[in-house]
């Protein structure tokens, strides 16, 4: 290098604070302070090719404490990573490709949509898993072409939520050893120094979850850091942590080590007096030619990319069908035969006559696509037996071994996490089972796949009050129309086998967004239906009964209250009232059709009843305000299934009241 690593951490502290400042808006304490974080992990270990931010074979990174988002655009763009000087100075702006907090999508070397505190170090864990999954399963003697880190920043907040709790204790358990993760420790959050709100011995606190700690790291030492990062690296069996004490806002005088510097530029007296303090003369945004040498990692990243290419090169013509698989599964593609193999899944499951959980339809869909698919990756948090998760093919990633399924234990909001990261991974198809009601806990997880386009697939059983006797902690009311506004997701409540048979297909095919499949723990009826009826279930929602005479009104249901809906249209058929079913397992699939398919669905002229065992506000731009929604719009209570769907008036009995009422 022709420079000292202290111009190269001072450059990533002016364009943080001169980013921050020209917006106006940012966090520029975080970057000052890692700046030497930064350059030791940047320019001595990570492995990374700027042209080519794609390269399988890359080490992650992840800043989970993504408000100091400016750190990670000086560092790509100092790296050479297609970011300019003026995407820098569009920093916050409309359509820009530096975004407030870290976008997936947005920025060539963003890993994963960070801000969210604690998500990120949960995604980062989940990429860890990935590796090691992969690792396992495609390496061989001498040919190691699954090989790299993950690195982590993060600081007092991520450690306060405690989603970190939940993916650290378990990333211990599973011995990630190439996860490292650097602590910046400086004692500062929003309201001030933390000593008032955060007093965890942390250094503990990560031992006890089997950890690697290193403590007591100088983290504006660059040497000091180099050397707990390779110390890091030497423990194989445990993932690290390095504690580096470091000053907020570094080389700011008078706002440094202060919660002033955290989320509010500096001003311009303040930036005038810190580029003085740290020597820095050179106008805003400015980087002296020998100090963007210094940075420029270009060649390096090239080389390393070859190396492994020419690596990779031998380990195709040793393991071809090997090669050919890693590659289908990091480009995201479905095997060729896929669709096929779907067709017979689901007309076997149409061949069948029994009555079944469409929880146990879900099972034999994993059961079924695990060996089509490799890339399938499950697990329960802590319910597999209820969930239906744990098939015959599946098998636990461990300490000592890589696998398929991860018992992630009571860890909601983490599993959902994980799932993220092993998604942006790549290479992986998550899917992570809990009860439906308990999506509360992992919500905001479901949210950022769909805000990254991630294809993670939700299995959330216990749909309805029919879960019985566990009473209303168990039973979701809201929590379908909750996750129906979510955009960029699918929710799927099937209501019978085959419809879950055909959710789960469409759910695989989708890697743009994320699936919630809503299943039932009561057997349900098997519909009957003609081979187009079966094609239309992709539409989201379609006639399952057609009307026989004039059409009076239109039953529209979705998952166990399909049943309902075609008990009340046969008995209302002999009172000679003819109606219409219509199944609708997936609303957003259904809007998202052409307006003619809908209005020969649901046409205009004719009342509609609504009828879902939850709350009912979502059904109304549906019904309009001459339908009528049956549903539940108060929270449940403690009984059998009969006596609950009685008592809550989710009966055929109902349904014709309410068919009979239209015209009052």
């Amino acid at each position: 290098m022709t420079s000292n690593t202290t111009d190269m951490a001072n450059a990533i502290r002016a364009l943080s604070m001169d980013a921050v400042q020209r917006a106006n808006s940012g966090h520029p304490g975080m970057p000052m302070g890692m700046a030497e974080i930064g350059t030791a992990l940047w320019r001595r270990h990570l492995s990374h090719n700027p042209a080519n931010p794609d390269w399988i074979n890359r080490d992650r990174f992840v800043l989970s404490n993504g408000h100091g988002s400016m750190l990670i655009y000086a560092l790509l763009h100092l790296s050479g990573y297609d970011l300019s000087i003026d995407d820098l100075k569009a920093f916050r702006s409309l359509h820009s490709k530096t975004p407030g907090h870290p976008e997936r999508g947005y920025t060539p070397g963003v890993e994963t949509t960070t801000g969210p505190l604690g998500q990120g170090i949960a995604n980062a864990v989940g990429m860890a898993i990935a590796e090691k999954a992969l690792a396992a399963e495609y390496n061989r003697d001498g040919h190691h072409v699954v090989d790299h880190y993950t690195y982590v920043f993060l600081g007092d907040g991520c450690l306060m939520e405690g989603i970190s709790h939940e993916v650290c204790s378990l990333a211990g358990t599973l011995g990630l050893g190439k996860l490292i993760v650097l602590y910046d420790d400086n004692n500062i959050s929003i309201d001030g120094h933390v000593d008032g709100w955060f007093t965890d011995d942390t250094p503990r606190r990560f031992a006890s979850y089997g950890w690697q700690v290193i403590a007591d790291v100088d983290g504006h030492d660059v040497d000091a850091v180099d050397r707990a990062i390779a110390e890091g690296r030497a423990d194989a069996s445990r993932p690290t942590l390095i504690c580096c004490k470091t000053t907020i806002g570094k080389g700011a005088p008078n706002k440094a080590n202060s919660h002033d510097s955290h989320g509010s530029p500096l001003g311009d007296a303040e930036i005038a007096a810190t580029r003085a303090a740290i020597g820095w003369p050179h106008e805003p945004f400015e980087i002296p030619r020998e100090i963007a040498e210094a940075w420029d990692m270009r060649s390096e990243g090239e080389i390393r990319e070859a190396e492994w290419t020419e690596r990779f090169a031998d380990y195709r013509r040793a393991f071809p069908d090997l090669a050919v698989s890693l590659e289908r599964r990091m480009a995201g593609d479905l095997p060729v035969d896929f669709e096929t193999q779907a067709e017979a899944f689901i007309a076997r499951i149409g061949a069948e006559t029994a009555s079944v959980a469409t929880r146990k339809t879900s099972l034999d869909a994993i059961t079924h696509f695990s060996p089509l698919l490799p890339e399938l990756i499950g697990g329960s948090a802590d319910l597999a037996s209820s969930n239906l998760t744990n098939w015959s093919g599946m098998d636990p990633i461990t300490a000592e071994q890589g696998g398929n399924y991860i018992y992630y234990g009571v860890r909601e909001f983490g599993m959902a996490a994980i799932m993220n990261g092993l998604a942006a991974h790549g290479g992986m198809r998550p899917f992570g089972a809990t009860y439906l009601t308990f999506s509360d806990y992992s919500r905001n997880a479901i949210r950022m796949a769909a805000l990254m386009k991630l294809g993670t697939i939700h299995v959330l059983t216990h749909d309805s009050i029919a879960l019985g006797q566990d009473g209303p902690t168990h039973q979701p009311i809201e929590h379908l129309a909750s996750l129906r506004l979510m955009p960029n997701l699918d929710l799927w409540r099937p209501c019978d086998a085959v419809e879950a048979a055909v959710a789960w297909t469409v759910a695989i095919e989708n890697r743009a967004k994320p699936t919630v499949l809503a299943l039932s723990r009561q057997g349900l009826t098997r519909q009957d239906r003609t081979p187009e009826t079966v094609c239309e279930i992709r539409r989201g929602g379609y006639v399952l009964r057609r009307e026989e005479g004039a059409l009076a009104a239109i039953l529209l249901a979705t998952g166990s209250e399909v049943e309902i809906a075609t008990a009340a249209a046969a008995r209302l058929a002999e009172r000679n009232v003819h109606v219409r079913v219509v199944s609708m397992p997936s609303t957003g699939r259904f809007d998202s059709q052409p307006a003619e398919y809908r209005d020969s669905v649901l046409p205009a002229s004719v009342p509609v009843v609504s009828i879902e065992a939850g709350a009912t506000g979502g059904w109304h731009k549906y019904v309009g305000p001459n339908g009528r929604c049956i549903g539940i719009d108060s929270f449940g209570e403690s009984a059998a299934p009969d006596a609950l769907f009685d008592y809550f008036r989710l009966t055929p009995e109902a349904v014709i009241q309410a068919v009979e009422s239209l015209g009052s």
